[in-house]
């Protein structure tokens, strides 16, 4: 875990002050909404279809059990008592009063949390791999960088203000677990042919109405000029971006427009001026940072796999529970746990405030206090020793996050949709919700395999439609609610985007779909190890639109 130090503390306790002042100004009425959105806006703080949704920053993924356990307390006292984790590392609360948002932000300043830079035309909030840090195939922590990034862009006066917002995201690792080719800026660890580590560097991916993934401009980047190079690139957005259309705005279009290389060119050009200057990292910068790191002190445990395999062969449930939920630990004798936030009916991402409280109680006992945040809208425990497994598995499941449905049909990643969202055009809850329970069973789930689906409830595609192994998109026609179905998509190294398998259909035969498709997937692939989404991209979409359309 990252420390705040006094600097951090002041600066988000003051952020909360002057915020206060402006809400106070607003229920005056001295300030009109039009003139308190944008305020607003740079807090995390929007205006949603029933009420304020307030949206705080999980920087690349990190919790802390001590701000867990304030997230459970804000969604008891200020809200309904829950909240939504976001596939970008974010919690939103759906229902804070305006009076109150102040109150919240205060108390989650006392654990050094904020909504700074979560909305507005501005560097939103880095992500990066939930197992970041622990990931047995990693090269070096990410979080590092990522967190040298956001000391950066915070409340930087040249990037607040830009043509539209702008998501950036780190990895390192040669498996993406952080949807690197969605984002307008990745940066991805890996060695260069002398062994020297450094970035490739990604530019222009978004989905929304204008669906691009990021294209290569830099294969190699030293560390040293990870800063310099982030601010060329974000200079180069702000000279060139254009902010006369909003739907034409975003880095994606304007890579698109001037093409990858002049892209990158502008941006080589505008990074020779400021290389060498003040940007460019020595390595006590770079310590200073990995210093304010906490990482677990792990002990050197026995090798209890012979008593852990005894225990899977007791008992079915563990064992689905430990192949689908848990994964290797780059220490002997630990393990990295996935808590699934998606039961049966139940809303993707969502937490109460007892599951939260709960959940910080038992990263204490089992996980160095350390909660993480994943692209999937899932929880993680990231330091789990292996000899814990059966009584964290029994613990968890008495409060309804050990679902073994990790990564299958049921996993699924949605937006708030119409429920929440002045937005959007269509509900994903309720779709979400009702494919879970064609899908109850896990016998099926698990012949199925790895299949994912991803819902969002308008263009704007927050629930990463584009890039689902099954995508599901809401539309109005006549004022009704249709569902576009793409398949084939993909957020990984691999990253594709979805194809389109025909016209829309109704909320009422969304689910009978998946159904169709889930059925025409086991009809086609060739052993039972075939994936899906290598089944689509073998045969093509037609096998898939056939079945889906014979009687509709």
């Amino acid at each position: 875990m990252y420390v705040y130090d006094a600097f951090d503390r002041t600066l988000v306790a003051e952020r909360v002050a002057e915020f206060r002042d402006q809400v106070a100004r607003r229920l005056s009425g001295e300030l009109t909404e039009e003139e308190f959105k944008p305020l607003r806006l740079m807090n995390g703080v929007y205006l949603q279809l029933h009420a304020y949704m307030l949206r705080i920053a999980i920087p690349y993924g990190s919790l802390s059990s001590d701000q867990l356990r304030m997230l459970a307390q804000v969604a008891r006292r200020y809200d309904r008592g829950y909240g939504h984790f976001t596939t970008r590392q974010n919690i939103q609360f759906h229902w804070i009063k305006l009076a109150e948002l102040p109150d919240a932000m205060a108390d989650l300043a006392s654990v050094g949390m904020h909504g700074m830079q979560t909305s507005g035309n501005c560097v939103r909030n880095i992500t990066t791999d939930q197992w970041a840090g622990v990931a047995p195939d990693e090269i070096e922590d990410p979080r590092i960088w990522a967190e040298l990034i956001r000391q950066h862009v915070t409340l930087h006066p040249e990037f607040s203000f830009m043509p539209r917002k702008f998501k950036i995201a780190v990895g390192a690792t040669s498996r993406d677990r952080a949807a690197l080719r969605i984002h307008d800026l990745a940066l991805r660890l890996h060695r260069n042919g002398s062994g020297d580590l450094g970035f490739e560097v990604m530019v222009g991916g978004g989905l929304g109405r204008t669906p691009f993934l990021a294209s290569t401009i830099k294969p190699f980047l030293a560390q040293r000029d990870v800063l310099s190079y982030v601010e060329a690139v974000l200079r180069t957005y702000n000279q060139f971006g254009r902010r006369d259309n909003i739907y034409k705005a975003r880095v994606k279009i304007l890579v698109h427009d001037l093409g990858v290389e002049s892209f990158a060119k502008e941006v080589e050009t505008e990074w020779q001026s400021i290389k060498d200057g003040a940007l460019a990292l020595d390595p006590a910068s770079v310590a200073e940072v990995v210093g304010r790191f906490r990482y677990p002190t792990y002990e050197r445990l026995e090798d209890d796999a012979a008593v852990l395999a005894q225990a899977r062969r007791a008992d079915r449930n563990l064992d689905t529970w430990i192949n689908n939920c848990v994964a290797n630990h780059k220490v002997g004798g630990y393990a990295i746990v996935t808590l699934s936030l998606k039961p049966e009916g139940g809303t993707p991402g969502d937490a109460t405030a007892a599951q939260m409280d709960a959940i910080a109680d038992l990263a204490d006992r089992y996980s160095f206090g350390e909660i993480r945040v994943g692209h999937e809208q899932n929880l993680v425990l990231p330091h789990v020793a292996q000899r814990d497994l059966p009584v964290l598995w029994r613990e968890l499941d008495a409060i309804g996050v050990a679902i073994p449905n990790v990564n299958l049909v049921s996993d699924i990643i949605s937006c708030p949709g119409l429920d929440y969202c002045s937005l959007a055009n269509a509900r994903s809850i309720p779709i979400a919700q009702e494919i879970t329970r064609r899908f109850r069973d896990l016998d099926l789930q698990r012949d199925l395999g790895r299949l994912h689906i991803n819902i969002s409830g308008c263009i704007n595609a927050c629930g990463h439609h584009h890039v689902g192994h099954i995508g599901i998109l809401g539309v109005e026609k006549n004022g009704e609610e249709f569902y576009q179905i793409t398949l084939g998509g993909k957020a990984d190294e691999a990253a594709t985007l979805g194809m389109l398998i025909g016209p829309a259909v109704p909320y009422a035969q969304v689910a009978d779909v998946v159904e169709d498709i889930a059925a025409t997937y086991l009809e086609l692939r060739q052993t039972p190890d075939e994936l899906f989404i290598d089944t689509v991209k073998r045969t093509g979409i037609e096998p898939f639109r056939e079945r889906v359309y014979a009687t509709r």
